[in-house]
């Protein structure tokens, strides 16, 4: 159980560092946008890493479950804990969506906004870091 559960930290880390870095091409993107910069080069890093965080997600998930199912691992907590997973995962579909939408060289939201959405991200790991180390009920 051990060695799954590092691999499972090993993959959400591999994750999370997309989920955090990818907003911060998104205001890049933005800000390049508006001044006339050429953009490309963060089209292509934020397609790569998307692909690099999906992955990673997706390993970190099936690990999560194998812990979950396999284990027997359990309580309130982790149900509360999986809430938050669950929006985690719709923070990433939406880094999908506006990564679309700079792939087909449309507008994003302002400078501002990417930047709080960016923050948003942390709303949603700190709980569950918390949840799965203290396991407070």
């Amino acid at each position: 159980m051990l060695w799954i559960k590092a691999l499972h930290l090993t993959f959400v880390i591999a994750w999370l560092a997309g989920i955090f870095y990818l907003p911060r091409i998104f205001v890049h993107y933005a800000v390049g946008r508006a001044h006339g910069e050429d953009v490309r080069r963060l089209i292509i890093m934020g397609r790569r890493l998307f692909g690099f965080m999906t992955l990673m997600a997706a390993i970190a998930v099936l690990l999560g479950l194998w812990l979950w199912l396999g284990f027997h691992d359990g309580g309130r907590w982790l149900m509360f804990k999986l809430l938050f997973v669950l929006g985690l995962i719709g923070y990433h579909v939406a880094c999908r969506m506006l990564l679309a939408r700079m792939t087909r060289n449309e507008s994003l939201p302002g400078p501002l906004a990417l930047r709080l959405f960016n923050e948003a991200a942390l709303l949603l790991v700190l709980p569950i870091i918390l949840l799965a180390v203290v396991k407070p009920f």
